[in-house]
C-alpha cells in the first residue's frame, strides 16, 4: 500500500507512540497547561511525523465553541446605506483584520428590519461565540434587554446615559463641540448641523453643536440658534436637503456635518448651486475617511482611529467572552483641518 493510501494516524495512536494516555493527547493538542512543557513537544512532533491533523469542527463541538464572530449592522434608520459605504466598509476590513489574528472567522450579517427578538435569534442560532454590532440605529433597548443576560456583545457607537451593554466609540460629543468652536473662531455665525439627531452617535454630535453654539452666542448676540436638519446617509440625502435649504432662502455659512458622506454629498450641492466652499459657506464632516482629503477643497473633518478601534472592540470582546464584564471605552476624535474651513475674509 502507498504511503498515500496508509489510514490516517489517529488520536489513540500518538498516546500509544509517546507512552500516555489519550486524554493527555488531547490536552497537548489543545493546548492546555496541565501537560508539561516538553511532553507537548514530543507530542506534537509525534503527532507531525505521524501526519496528524486535528478535527477542528470535533474540537469546537467539544468545547462548544465556533471559532467564529458575529459582526451585525442594524440598518433600520438607513435601509439604503450599503456595506460599501466607505466608514462601514473600512470598520468591516479593519475587525475581519484583528478577528483573523486571533485564529477566529467572521461572519457578517446586516440587518434591515429588526423583528422584536432578531438579536436573540442570532446568538441562539449558534452561528458565534461573541458579537460586535456596528451602531446603534434604532435598537438601544435590544442591545440593552440582550446584555442584561448575554456578555459577549459589544457595540460600536455613543456611550448614552442608562445603556448597560459595552460601547466603544470615540467623544463624539467633545468632537462635535470642537467642530462647531473652530467654525466661530474662522468668523462663521449660521451654522446648521446636517444629520439625524434621533440616531445615538448623531445625537451626542448634535448635542457638541448645540454646547458650543449657546456658550458663544452669550458673548456674541449674531451667532444664530442651533438649527438641525434630518438627512439620510445615502448619495443624494444631504444634496438634496442642502438644495432645499438653499431654495428656501435659509441664510448660513457653515454645514456641520454628521458624517462625511453627508459633507461630500452637501458640497456636491453647494458646488451645483454656484456657492464657493470656503467663501461662501464651509463644510464640516465626521470620520475622516480616505476620500475627505481628496475632496474640492479637502474636507476638516473629526478622524476617528479605525485600526485602534477595530482593535479595540475585538479585545473588549475576547475579554468578555472569558468572562470578564468590562466597561465601555470613549476614544479620542482628533479635529484635522483643511481647506473646507477657510476663514472668512475681511
Amino acid at each position: 500500500m502507498s504511503e498515500r493510501n496508509q489510514p490516517a494516524a489517529t488520536m489513540a495512536d500518538i498516546a500509544a507512540a509517546a507512552g500516555v494516555s489519550v486524554s493527555t493527547v488531547s490536552r497537548a493538542l489543545s493546548g492546555s497547561p496541565l501537560v508539561a512543557s516538553a511532553k507537548v513537544e514530543e507530542i506534537l512532533r509525534i503527532a507531525r511525523a505521524a501526519g496528524y491533523v486535528v478535527n477542528a469542527t470535533a474540537r469546537n463541538l467539544r468545547l462548544k465553541r465556533t471559532q467564529t464572530i458575529g459582526v451585525v449592522i442594524p440598518l433600520a434608520h438607513e435601509t439604503g446605506q450599503p456595506l460599501t459605504d466607505p466608514f462601514l466598509s473600512q470598520m468591516i476590513i479593519h475587525l475581519a483584520d484583528e478577528i483573523t489574528l486571533r485564529g477566529y472567522g467572521m461572519f457578517l450579517q446586516k440587518v434591515l428590519a429588526p423583528g422584536r427578538d432578531w438579536l436573540q435569534q442570532l446568538i441562539g442560532s449558534g452561528r458565534a461565540d461573541g458579537f460586535i454590532v456596528i451602531g446603534q440605529s434604532t435598537e438601544r433597548e435590544t442591545l440593552q434587554a440582550v446584555s442584561e443576560r448575554y456578555l459577549p456583545l459589544v457595540v460600536w457607537g455613543g456611550q448614552l446615559a442608562g445603556d448597560g451593554y459595552c460601547t466603544v466609540g470615540t467623544d463624539n460629543r467633545a468632537a462635535s463641540r470642537a467642530v462647531t468652536q473652530h467654525l466661530l473662531d474662522t468668523g462663521r455665525r449660521r451654522l446648521v448641523f446636517l444629520g439625524n439627531p434621533q440616531l445615538p452617535e448623531l445625537g451626542l454630535r448634535f448635542a457638541g453643536y448645540a454646547e458650543a453654539l449657546q456658550a458663544a452666542a452669550k458673548q456674541d448676540a449674531n451667532i444664530a440658534p442651533p438649527r438641525s436638519v434630518s438627512v439620510h446617509v445615502t448619495a443624494n440625502g444631504a444634496y438634496d436637503a442642502v438644495r432645499e435649504l438653499i431654495a428656501d432662502g435659509v441664510e448660513f455659512d457653515a454645514l456641520v456635518c454628521g458624517s462625511d458622506v453627508i459633507a461630500v454629498s452637501a458640497l456636491r450641492a453647494l458646488t451645483s448651486a454656484g456657492l464657493n466652499v470656503p467663501r461662501d459657506v464651509a463644510v464640516t464632516g465626521y470620520d475622516d475617511i480616505p476620500l475627505a482629503a481628496q475632496t474640492n477643497p479637502p474636507l476638516t473633518t473629526v478622524h476617528q482611529d479605525l485600526p485602534l478601534a477595530a482593535g479595540t472592540l475585538v479585545e473588549r470582546l475576547f475579554r468578555r467572552m472569558d468572562g470578564h464584564d468590562l466597561p465601555s471605552v470613549t476614544l479620542p476624535g482628533d479635529l484635522v483641518v483643511r481647506e473646507s474651513t477657510a476663514a472668512v475674509e475681511g
